[in-house]
């Protein structure tokens, strides 16, 4: 595999897989048509409780969600909140809008993974629906997300490092499947609290810098390098992965809050 090639994944839609969740009830007929054409499994529903009472009913997940704000983009934004503050947030998540709603959309980057601005081709909801589950490493019966020496198995919960199996905590897990899932994009650590942690968690941003360390030592020396700092900002997984020199230093190191191993265990991490 190319150092640069994005995540291998498939991604297969249909054929008695998980069902499409959409909102509003009904689906505006320019985004459904195309992304029944392109064989989704759309799923309207009116809100929140129409969602958790058709998960229930389906005794399935969801394969992602496309919501509308064309008509409604305060209850729209009030349903991709709901999404992401699930116990397991919602994603990918595909958001509509009309071109005036646009400036709507700033400082609600975490509420959504991608958007279109209608009027939009037909054949550009289906081609960014598809990307974005290519990204996410969604492939059917099995999801294998790869950069480089890393895999992660998103059915098994497995990783490994250049073949050598990761021991991972839940969370650990967790937040390097989320990096791995949005490679090369730069996350603050409140947007990783609220995204993997949840919004209900109370802990504070030392959390990610615990167990971003954490996950580095697992890796090892050779491969730590591959989930970066981003000074002042946050982190992110690194698209180019060539081994890391040797002598190379923890960038967050040089920002993470003194004395926070001592106080790890105050933040209750499963495992």
């Amino acid at each position: 595999m190319s150092r640069t090639s994005p995540p291998r994944s498939l991604v297969e839609v249909g054929r008695g897989g998980p069902p499409l969740l959409c909102f509003p009830d009904p689906l505006p007929g320019e985004v459904a048509r195309p992304l029944r054409e392109a064989g989704y499994d759309v799923r309207c529903v009116a809100g929140p409780a129409a969602a958790v009472a058709a998960e229930r009913a389906g005794r399935t997940g969801w394969l992602g969600a496309v919501v509308s704000a064309v008509e409604d983009l305060t209850g729209a934004i009030a349903f991709c909140r709901h999404l992401r503050r699930r116990d397991d947030p919602l994603s990918p998540l595909l958001l509509i809008v009309a071109r005036h709603q646009l400036g709507e959309l700033r400082l609600r980057d975490d509420l959504f993974d991608d958007f279109c601005a209608v009027p939009v081709h037909p054949g550009e909801l289906a081609a960014r629906m598809a990307h974005l589950l290519w990204r996410r490493g969604q492939m059917g019966d099995e999801a294998v997300v790869e950069h480089g020496p890393l895999m992660l198995n998103l059915e098994t919960y497995q990783a490994s490092i250049a073949g050598r199996a990761l021991d991972l905590t839940y969370m650990e897990y967790q937040l390097l499947r989320f990096l791995a899932t949005h490679p090369g994009k730069v996350f603050t650590r409140d947007t990783l609290l609220n995204r993997v942690w949840g919004y209900e968690y109370y802990g504070g941003a030392r959390t990610v810098d615990v167990h971003v360390r954490r996950l580095r030592a697992k890796l090892g020396e050779e491969h730590a390098h591959l989930i970066e700092t981003v000074r002042s900002v946050g982190y992110r997984l690194r698209q180019g992965v060539a081994p890391g020199p040797r002598g190379w230093t923890r960038a967050s190191e040089e920002t993470a809050p003194p004395a926070e191993a001592a106080t790890e265990g105050a933040w209750g991490e499963p495992g």
